[in-house]
């Protein structure tokens, strides 16, 4: 019988394991076409450029891209995948200066590198905000997407 008083085990990092400058690089994915026509179904966004190989030939990309939104959420789960995050995050709180710096293709394999820029105490001491820049990165070292991601995390019991 397990004893209910105990804390489930956490491998993720609390606010308190942060430091500014610090960076995190998870692991790769490779994106497939499956992924684009599965995206495009979940969300409902069949634009051409995403669902059309024809149409795609008359664009600068030659063939479909992935969606934006659906590298983000790649690169969520990457993070996730890393346990960073595992038992400690309490919320995604804010986006910034989410950029699209190029196309990612069927075929491509992405991971992210986060790196702390802030860490902030909250008013309440069981937890603290990090910004994270993140960068999603393509096999050939180019940046795709950049962003600063916000989020609250606990802090270790003192």
């Amino acid at each position: 019988m397990q004893n209910t008083n105990e804390q489930p085990s956490v491998r993720g990092r609390y606010f308190d394991d942060f430091e500014v400058g610090q960076e995190f690089r998870t692991g790769a994915r490779t994106v497939t076409s499956t992924d684009i026509v599965n995206f495009a179904c979940l969300s409902g966004d069949f634009n051409e450029v995403h669902t059309n190989f024809e149409y795609c030939k008359t664009t600068p990309f030659g063939e479909p891209v992935a969606h934006g939104p659906l590298i983000y959420s790649i690169m969520g789960g990457l993070q996730y995948a890393s346990g960073i995050n595992d038992g400690t995050l309490l919320a995604l709180l804010e986006i910034n200066a989410w950029r699209m710096l190029g196309p990612v293709k069927h075929g491509d394999t992405i991971h992210m590198v986060s790196k702390v820029i802030k860490k902030t105490p909250s008013s309440k001491a069981d937890r603290g905000v990090i910004s994270f820049e993140r960068r999603c990165v393509k096999q050939d070292g180019t940046v795709v997407q950049q962003m600063e991601a916000t989020l609250l995390y606990r802090r270790r019991a003192v």
